[in-house]
């Protein structure tokens, strides 16, 4: 069966990840650890599932919704405008453990359930786990289910019950939920239950693969079951809200049914006309109880509303490109879904999409024939979507990602055919053979792709969990476990390197000999953010993506587990050297070596486990909040998983850190609880807490607050104030390091800014240093000034076009005009300098920076280095500065006499002067300027110059100026 055809089935997939998540936790005798692990767990965080979405939950008012994933994660939205609100995280393990299927909210939106492949072998059973929706924290854990996935949750309409339907043929449970016992259970089931719904009533429908539909009296007791008409696979089972009818959902057929209440007898099935293949999978009715939507489970993919009930026209709303698997209607019309891929969406009451939360992963399916690897594996081609679309290029060595890229004849696809091994039925099927005979895989196990060695010795089959490498009699070499389906595999022509594409996001390498991970890719779907990273955590990263991946730490059986990004531990795990070494020694620990005698480090290996960073929690106000006076006294937790002591507190309001008059006080009873008031702008406002050790910095926790106060309506509004420093050198004393354009540069760049007098800013103030005037002394000076004069309500831009240097210790140094490159700490302006101004500005920062210059063609600038490390750490949450960089990775900045300008700053100057104003409305904020310049630059130097912006998850975009 090809690809394409089966690419498109998006029940496929939904069916395998599903069904794996019943059977894979029993392959090789084995499921799970003994105990939740201790040691941390590294993990992707792209702020999106990254995972497929079975089911979410809503509240009655609306307020919330949930989803939850195979990713392992829980995560709160706010229903109508799709903003991530939290994340839950119940323990896990590496491989199976934690795996979410099944979500549900109280009526109330006070409590959240999960349930899943959520359980331990120390117990031998499964876990639903029960989350407090304000603070986030683990309330309690329901621990006595049988040992097989919890595929669906329900709460009642009076919030006092919790319904649970569960694989295995066990069928349900339902629980009281004021102390969690059992209020009543029905094991009499064939297959697994996949699906449940109270009714305004208390009666409960289920509906189950073993074909029958099933309903409840209010005491739980079975009053009747039966096969509907429509299927011999129900997957779906609503009662419509007044209870009279029950909609079917199936898989195995295109009908719907609409069965009594009353007696499951069949009333009327609606019309399915213009559907082949494939059932809908989900359905619900509208709160009303006026119309019927049904979600598809195979392409083409869409929800379908029919009116009177089911029984009138229909019409069929394009909800996305997968399976949807779960539908709930909105208590002012409308539904919200979610499907596999994944995503979740909202259609209002007149059919309108007005939220769609796509994903942020790269879509491998169907795609292995591009999947390119070069002669050593350094170079990898993948595509950004399925069956071979959007491709994109990435190079260790150069450490860059390149979207559509040119072809690259070095670059070769995986071998499927030779003579002499005849390997069948690999292709999206259950049975791969060698010489006709099964290479065998585990129950319900499919394989995905194939890669012969170039010798011709071994090949290496992708499945739906697994890549495996068999020599030319069948024989099984290794095998190693993936974190989601294996959708690409390829060897390098060297026949060292085996790399694999993955159905999470990521593109991994192996090891040849046996099959040990040594990296790991994450591109972002954006095209611009990268990570790469080692087992241990050792990683390299683009321009704000530091984020992207991050350690989950267990707190045992009862508690939520924490999650820290990778940027936490950026002084020890920030290692692009390492990175490098990995694909040289193949070997984690050689590179290490490697690394540190080329450096010169001393590194101390400092276990993670000692070095994590306080985590806070704020206690109130609580979020979204009213307020109405500008003096919030704000409450605070802070817990120390490393035990180490906090050193320092910080307070951001709208992401810029609040130094200046600012007290801390601890409460009186406990020592971890502390209070301060912070002052916020009379308009709504975000308030964030950062808490340090002497090891790292907090992840911030951050309350949105909503000003309700009055404003006089003859009060006078102040427009902010903006600052410049532009600093650019060219005519350096030492003749070796003299560039064409860099002091043009700043002179440009401030004069584009200084024309934004009387727009957004009541006045411009520009303090320009060139050449000459740009010495070592003076540069500190400017940046004294800039920090003395942006108050809290203003804008400060500095802007940095020249020479930047780092020495052999790493430490970087912005090169004035009489620096001196042998006597550096002495001579140039360090980093620390840089960080400091920046971390204490009262207003909001930005920063361009323009240093990574080169000799090379088109006029290129002459001494190269790699701020990307510091474009991350400027623009962390408690430094707080939006960093345009002018290129990345190993990339040079180029300029050019037909410019007039560095590219950089000849893309930016256009962005600001009203080329970046994309939508014609006059203002040009943060996001638009970044779009414009990345594409611009990337034109003027033909995709040789890529920059980058990274930005503090606690900044939102902003206006930056207006068109002029």
């Amino acid at each position: 069966m090809g690809a394409d055809k089966l690419i498109k089935n998006g029940a496929y997939y939904s069916i395998v990840l599903l069904v794996l998540g019943l059977f894979l936790p029993f392959f090789n005798g084995r499921v799970y650890s003994l105990d939740p692990p201790k040691e941390p767990i590294l993990r992707m965080e792209t702020g999106m599932h990254t995972a497929p979405i079975y089911r979410l939950a809503i509240d009655a008012q609306n307020q919330f919704l949930v989803t939850g994933s195979h990713d392992k994660t829980v995560r709160l939205w706010e229903l109508f405008t799709g903003r991530p609100i939290k994340i839950l995280r119940p323990p896990i393990e590496k491989v199976f453990a934690g795996r979410i299927i099944s979500v549900a909210i109280t009526p109330d939106g006070k409590t959240i359930a999960c349930g899943g492949r959520t359980g331990f072998a120390w117990e031998k059973s499964q876990s639903i786990y029960l989350f407090d929706c304000e603070s986030g924290n683990l309330v309690h854990r329901i621990k006595d289910l049988p040992d097989v996935t919890i595929l669906h949750l329900a709460y009642s309409k009076d919030s006092k019950f919790l319904g649970a339907t569960l694989g295995g043929g066990k069928g349900i449970r339902i629980y009281h939920t004021r102390d969690y016992s059992i209020a009543g259970a029905d094991e009499d089931y064939g297959d697994s239950s996949v699906s449940a719904d109270f009714d305004v009533n208390g009666r409960l429908v289920t509906a189950s693969v073993d074909g029958f539909i099933r309903l409840y009296g209010s005491d739980f007791k079975l009053i009747i079951k039966k096969k509907a008409p429509g299927g011999n696979r129900p997957s779906f089972a609503s009662f419509s809200p007044d209870g009279s009818s029950i909609a079917v959902g199936f898989r195995d057929s295109r009908k719907l049914d609409v069965l009594s209440g009353k007696d499951l007898s069949h009333q009327y099935s609606p019309d399915t006309s213009g559907v082949t293949k494939g059932g809908f999978i989900s359905v619900c009715w509208s709160s009303d109880g006026k119309f019927l939507y049904a979600g598809r489970g195979r392409a083409p993919f869409f929800i379908r509303k029919w009116s009177n009930r089911g029984r009138g026209g229909f019409k069929d709303l394009p909800a996305g490109d997968y399976d949807i698997n779960h539908i709930l209607p909105l208590k002012d019309g409308g539904v919200v879904f979610c499907t596999s891929n994944p995503a979740f969406g909202v259609f209002d009451a007149n059919d309108k999409k007005t939220i769609y939360k796509g994903p942020s992963i790269a879509e491998y399916k169907g795609g292995y024939k591009g999947f390119l690897i070069s002669h050593d594996g350094n170079t990898l081609q993948f595509n950004y979507e399925i069956l071979g679309k959007s491709p994109a290029r990435f190079s260790i060595s150069e450490r860059s990602l390149e979207a559509d890229p040119p072809k690259e004849i070095t670059l070769v696809p995986p071998i499927t055919q030779v003579a002499g091994l005849n390997i069948t039925d690999w292709e999206y099927n259950h049975n791969p053979k060698l010489n006709g005979k099964l290479l065998g895989l585990y129950r319900e196990e499919f394989s995905h792709c194939l890669a012969i060695s170039p010798d011709k010795n071994t090949f290496l089959i992708g499945t739906s969990g697994f890549i495996r490498l068999y020599d030319r009699e069948g024989n099984k070499q290794w095998e190693a476990s993936a974190p989601g389906a294996v959708f690409s595999v390829n060897i390098s022509e060297n026949g060292r390197v085996a790399a694999a594409a993955i159905g999470d996001g990521t593109v991994r390498w192996y090891r040849m000999k046996d099959g040990k991970e040594f990296l790991a890719l994450f591109p972002h779907k954006d095209k611009k953010r990268w990570v790469l990273w080692t087992p241990s955590g050792y990683y390299d990263a683009s321009p704000g993506a530091e984020e992207l991946i991050g350690w989950h730490l267990n707190n045992g059986r009862e508690a939520a587990a924490d999650f820290f990004p990778v940027s936490r531990f950026r002084a020890t795990k920030y290692r692009p050297d390492v990175i490098a070494k990995s694909l040289e020694t193949l070997d984690e620990t050689e590179a290490i070596k490697l690394a540190n005698k080329e450096s010169g480090k001393k590194v101390e290996e400092v276990p993670l486990a000692k070095i994590f960073p306080p985590v806070v929690s704020i206690l109130s106000p609580k979020d979204s909040s009213e307020v109405s006076v500008p003096e919030i006294e704000v409450k605070f937790s802070i817990r120390n998983p490393s035990a180490e002591p906090v050193t320092r507190v910080r307070v951001l309001v709208d992401g810029r850190p609040v130094e200046r008059g600012l007290e801390i006080k601890p409460a009186q009873k406990d020592q971890n609880i502390r209070t301060t008031k912070v002052t916020i702008p009379e308009k709504d406002a975000e308030i964030a807490i950062i808490a340090e050790n002497k090891f790292a910095v907090s992840e911030p926790v951050t309350v949105r607050l909503k000003w309700s106060g009055k404003v006089k309506e003859d009060e006078f509004i102040i427009k902010p104030k903006l600052y410049v420093l532009a600093i650019g050198v060219s005519k350096y004393e030492d003749k070796n390091l003299i560039l064409q354009f860099a002091a043009k540069d700043a002179s440009d760049f401030a004069e584009s800014l200084l024309k934004q007098k009387g727009g957004l800013y009541r006045d411009v103030v520009a303090r320009v240093l060139t050449d000459e005037k740009a010495t070592k002394d003076e540069i500190l000076d400017g940046f004294d000034w800039i920090l003395k004069e942006t108050t809290s309500k203003d804008v400060a831009i500095i802007f940095l076009a020249g020479h930047g240097i780092n020495e052999r210790g790493g430490v970087y140094y912005f090169l004035p005009v009489n620096a001196n490159v042998e006597k550096l700490r002495r001579t140039g302006v360090p980093f620390t300098e840089m960080k400091n101004t920046v971390a204490s500005m009262a207003g909001k920062t930005i920063l361009f920076i323009d240093t990574c210059h080169a000799g090379n063609v088109m006029g290129a600038r002459a001494v190269a280095t790699d701020i990307t490390g510091i474009v991350n750490e400027l623009a962390s949450a408690e430094n707080g500065a939006v960093v345009f960089a002018s290129s990345t990775g190993k990339q040079y900045s180029f300029e050019d006499p037909h410019w007039g300008n560095g590219a950089f700053t000849k893309a930016v100057v256009e962005g600001i002067n009203g080329k970046a104003d994309y939508l014609g409305k006059g203002k040009i904020t943060i996001n638009m300027l970044d779009l414009y310049v990345s594409e611009r630059v990337k034109e003027l130097t033909i995709g040789k110059q890529t920059p980058a912006t990274a930005k503090p998850q606690t900044i939102p975009d902003f206006p930056l100026v207006l068109k002029r």
